[in-house]
């Protein structure tokens, strides 16, 4: 599968000076922002937005040919919103970063075509320069491996502009690895289920693991069989395509700590026996989209050097209502060796989650999270655009801080002690479908009991953000988002 986009490049050249077809500046308040050098350009350009009557406000762009004094062919004017450059604070400095994020990947979206564009938004620190550059790069993303004909249709080559100086330049690397890291997760989820089953999937992190000397091992029907890992193999039994477990390993020497992190990989569900509605089913390929978040997190952490280990875990899967499926009332046998009737074939992930929950658990990470596109609850609850957080109050902190930091949105849910009153069985241990009401939570108490009372864990539901299926926003295209593989690479910064 080919790269999504060509990362940008950085250099430290005025924006007056510097030839491209497009350059990006950024507005606020009915001014230009970032061109205190210039002033007279600016003026030019503040009298010119005035007579547009263009204010700033966020997700606003205008494009106007290039005033007297600057090289650029077209200015691209982007509304920053409220970016305060004169604040000061750790809130204040998020909310200008992710305004930057925000603004860069706007004017990227609507720049097709564009075969030079330098983008210089208001950059005065190393974390704005980041922000800019994943901001930039998300942007610029399109998913064309399928479309005959691209045309026009993606942006050029793209050059950052920022301040001199090698915690710059080392900035605007770190930015590029992390918008790489979501853009390749991104490919994975828009990639169709008839190229990407458990065994493709498996091959192609192989592939990736190998080409960043990363330990990768794969489990096969046969040794998940021999392993007793039901959850998993009960799920993928009703398709012709077998599952697999992939797990990914990033160790450095020196590493104090260990992050694990486990992602539901079904790679196409169509609910199994318990099918689906037909028009449920048409984004189902973002099924895996947990999957993809974990391994490409752990690969940009490895890229970046992280003095951590970091484990991705990827229990893969397609859920399919073949004659051998799985039925309502069947039990099976959990790799923790606890046994789950199944109730409903539809609600498949947690099943595979459990599997690889336990094998995770079992080497006692010093935090262990998962990511999961587990329930139509978290959408109810918290709509498309903000995944549910839940687990140990320690765990839930941590990754909520890093979901801030790293500009996600995410929010702290509880998992009341009741929920699991809602799987109790006649038949086994566990039922895997329980309350109705509260479905995001219930499902998070059932995946506890696959964890141990003493683990630092966090499950992460991104059901809604991780396929967007509205319009376009942001740095956020249309399909496959990339949700999570952000705020992952950020508790492993956080853990440094």
């Amino acid at each position: 599968m080919p790269g999504a986009s060509t990362p940008s490049s950085y250099a430290s050249s005025a924006p007056t000076k510097t030839a491209a077809s497009v350059l990006v500046l950024g507005a606020a308040d009915g001014a230009v922002l970032g061109l205190d050098s210039a002033k007279s350009a600016r003026a030019s350009l503040d009298d010119m937005m005035r007579a547009i009557e263009f204010t700033g406000k966020a997700g606003s762009t205008a494009r106007i040919p290039s005033p007297k004094g600057f090289a650029a062919d077209s200015v691209l004017l982007v509304g920053l919103g409220s970016f305060d450059p004169t604040g000061s604070g750790p809130e204040t400095e998020s909310a200008n970063q992710e305004a930057l994020r925000r603004a860069a990947g706007t004017a990227l979206r609507g720049l097709n075509g564009a075969d030079q564009i330098a983008v210089a938004l208001p950059a005065a620190t190393p974390a704005d320069v980041e922000a800019v550059t994943v901001g930039a790069d998300l942007g610029a993303y399109r998913f064309l491996d399928y479309v005959s004909d691209d045309g026009d249709k993606a942006p050029g080559a793209v050059t950052v502009l920022g301040p001199k100086g090698r915690p710059f330049a080392a900035a605007h690397k770190a930015g590029a690895t992390i918008a790489a890291a979501t853009n390749r997760a991104r490919d994975l989820v828009n990639t169709p289920p008839l190229d990407l089953y458990p065994e493709t999937f498996a091959q192609l992190v192989s592939d990736q693991g190998k080409d960043r000397r990363l330990k990768v091992t794969v489990l096969t029907e046969k040794e998940l069989q021999a392993g007793g890992y039901g959850g998993i193999l009960g799920v993928g039994q009703g398709s012709t395509r077998g599952p697999r477990l992939v797990k990914v390993e990033y160790a450095p020497k020196g590493a104090r700590r260990h992050l694990s992190f486990v992602g539901k990989g079904i790679t196409f569900d169509s609910g199994g026996l318990s099918l689906k509605p037909a028009a449920s089913m048409e984004d189902m390929k973002s099924d895996m989209s947990g999957a993809a978040a974990v391994v490409q997190a752990v690969f940009a952490i490895a890229e970046l050097g992280l003095p951590v280990r970091a484990t991705a875990w990827l229990p893969l899967a397609e859920n399919m209502p073949g004659s051998s499926a799985i039925r309502p009332s069947d039990v099976l046998k959990m790799r923790s060796g606890k046994t789950v009737e199944v109730t409903n074939t539809d609600a498949e992930g947690r099943l595979v989650l459990a599997d690889a929950l336990a094998d995770a658990d079992a080497e006692n990470p010093d935090l262990l999270v998962d990511v999961a596109t587990l329930t139509g609850a978290q959408v109810v609850a918290l709509g498309t655009r903000t995944s549910g957080v839940m687990g140990t109050e320690s765990a839930r902190t941590a990754v909520t801080e890093a979901a801030a930091a790293a500009g996600e949105e995410m929010w702290a849910m509880p998992i009341p002690e009741e929920m699991l009153t809602g799987f109790e069985s006649n038949a086994a241990d566990l039922k895997n479908s329980g309350p109705r009401h509260g479905g995001m939570l219930a499902a998070a108490a059932f995946l506890r009991e696959f964890v141990g009372d003493e683990t630092a864990w966090a499950h992460i539901d991104i059901a809604g953000p991780s396929f967007n299926t509205a319009s376009a926003f942001g740095y956020t295209p249309v399909g496959g988002t990339g949700a999570a593989v952000r705020t992952l690479i950020e508790l492993a910064r956080d853990a440094d």
